[in-house]
């Protein structure tokens, strides 16, 4: 039996999937879990970050785009919308379809905390939304509950600043590998 690797493969993913176009998603939390996954570059494990309360749980995959990093230091957030759950870990390659535009504060201090929205290339449930248009207006009052609540929660003031499409989207994901690549 060989060595185990002591290098994660994580970090070497690329965020642009080369094959579909479309970007690479790592599943740190998957929809329906109350534990909220995080990946440990240091460590490169996924760790436990915190546990929602009993009837709270992750509406939606939640991930990261790899080799990108977001105003916060951490990789850029993605919100996956995918027909079931899939494990901490997976890769999913993925449609970019816009942004959801937010606003925390930590110790005082405004700091943007965006996160993509996109759709599984495999998906058959959301295979027809192109863009944040093709969102129901429900799930899109759904997905700003969950973030709202959720932050609420941890005592993070956390302030929806409104939905852009996927050109903002692309410009978001592109300065994040740029300062992923400069850091």
């Amino acid at each position: 039996m060989g060595k185990p690797s002591k290098v994660s493969p994580y970090p070497r993913l690329r965020p642009i999937d080369k094959k579909s176009d479309g970007i690479n998603v790592v599943i740190e939390t998957p929809r329906g879990c109350r534990n909220k996954f995080k990946f440990d570059e240091k460590l490169g494990v996924f760790r436990l970050n915190s546990i929602l309360p009993a009837g709270s749980v992750f509406p939606f995959d939640f991930g990261y785009v790899p080799g990108t990093r977001a105003e916060d230091g951490d990789p850029v957030d993605v919100l996956l919308l995918l027909d079931e759950p899939v494990f901490t870990g997976c890769v999913v390659r993925a449609r970019l379809i816009g942004v959801l535009e937010a606003e925390q504060r930590e110790n005082g201090k405004a700091e943007r905390n965006d996160r993509l929205i996109a759709v599984a290339c495999d998906s058959r449930d959301h295979k027809n939304v192109k863009g944040m248009k093709d969102l129901d207006k429900h799930l899109r009052k759904e997905i700003e509950h969950f973030f709202v609540s959720y932050h609420e929660l941890t005592g993070t003031p956390f302030e929806i600043l409104g939905y852009r499409g996927g050109k903002v989207a692309g410009r978001l994901l592109a300065r994040a590998q740029r300062q992923a690549n400069a850091s």
